[in-house]
């Protein structure tokens, strides 16, 4: 990005059908000339990653579109005059039974009745072959691991229960991981990688923010987060709306909590720094006072938090709202949010010396 000298981060998370938001998101940034340096995604996020760090730059939006056109559902047309809570009914119930294309298809073996003793790569309600077929067809992993553009995919381990990266810098890279960060449980079997199984990451962290921010070397970033889902949202009086707001605050509220431990790190760090200038360059050379200072730090991490909007009549089912409408309203305003960050620049802003990571909130 031009004025900026450090690296470009874009953090994308997990959320089925609203990961559309964050394909509107690259969007913007790639109309803008803006391609990021590191990719971190999980589930959808890894899916939507996969595909941008896994082409070279001119041939990304073509393999989202391509994505994207295969899993949309247009709506029946027997069905389109008809109210449309029920004509949305209709679509998420064939979802359930038959699947999406380029996505999962029901799992036979799960008719069987669900205490059958399957294996853990099988035990699911749906089979994901046709996403590495997909992933086949899009995603070029020699690109991948190519270094280009660095991409950490998360998950997590079934049998310790901890969250897990899986990154281009540290290992090469391949569908499997990608499905492993999407392996959402029951839907979705777990993937097993080096003989421990994992599933997806959003289990356990859904924003993975906090990989940029401790990340070793430690480097100016300027960080695009994708949020699908919301933190803050109104009381809810249904159990219906009570279904919805528990998913939110399940994939959405480590977000914040993360973030504001890591701006209390950052901020000690910068308070060593500049400690570091009253202590005496006689002392600053001794071995032990070098040590105390090496965790003080100079980089700055400017955090662009970006949400994507509640749409009319949405529940706790919009993660499998794959209409042709709720991916086109998503994804538009995932550019129109990005567009207006873009224009705005807060991150130009010279910030206070001592802070480390500073959040420019922009959407609601």
């Amino acid at each position: 990005m031009q004025g900026y000298s450090g690296q470009i981060a874009l953090v994308l998370q997990g959320g089925g059908a609203l990961g559309a938001y964050q394909v509107g998101v690259y969007e913007a940034l790639h109309d803008a000339g803006v391609e990021p340096d590191w990719v971190i995604g999980t589930s959808i996020g890894a899916i939507n990653g996969a595909i941008i760090a896994g082409n070279l730059p001119e041939n990304r939006m073509a393999r989202l579109n391509a994505f994207w056109d295969l899993v949309r559902r247009e709506p029946a047309t027997s069905l389109w005059g008809l109210w449309p809570a029920v004509a949305g009914a209709a679509a998420q119930t064939d979802i359930l039974v038959n699947g999406i294309r380029g996505f999962f298809v029901p799992n036979p073996d799960a008719s069987f009745g669900v205490h059958v003793p399957l294996g853990i790569e099988k035990a699911a309600f749906y089979r994901t072959a046709p996403l590495a077929d997909s992933l086949a067809e899009l995603v070029d992993f020699g690109c991948v691991n190519a270094g280009k553009t660095r991409l950490t995919l998360g998950a997590v381990n079934v049998g310790t229960s901890q969250m897990h990266y899986f990154d281009s810098r540290e290992q090469a890279l391949d569908a499997r991981h990608v499905m492993a960060s999407g392996a959402l449980p029951p839907a979705f079997p777990a993937v097993r990688i080096d003989g421990e199984v994992y599933w997806d990451g959003g289990l356990y962290s859904n924003t993975p923010v906090e990989v940029v921010l401790d990340d070793k070397p430690r480097r100016d970033s300027l960080i695009f987060a994708a949020n699908v889902w919301h933190s803050q949202a109104p009381e809810p009086k249904t159990i219906w709306q009570v279904l919805g707001r528990q998913k939110d605050i399940q994939y959405a509220s480590r977000a914040t909590s993360h973030v504001m431990r890591q701006q209390q790190i950052h901020r000690m760090r910068h308070i060593i720094r500049e400690l570091a200038r009253h202590i005496p360059e006689t002392r600053r050379g001794e071995a032990e006072v070098a040590d105390l200072l090496g965790y003080g730090c100079a980089t700055v991490m400017h955090l662009v938090p970006l949400h994507a909007p509640r749409l009319e009549g949405e529940d706790h089912t919009k993660d499998i709202d794959f209409s042709a409408a709720g991916i086109d309203t998503r994804r538009k305003a995932g550019y129109t949010d990005t567009r207006r960050a873009l224009a705005e620049q807060p991150w130009a802003n010279c910030p206070d010396a001592l802070d480390g990571v500073i959040i420019h909130e922009g959407n609601p």
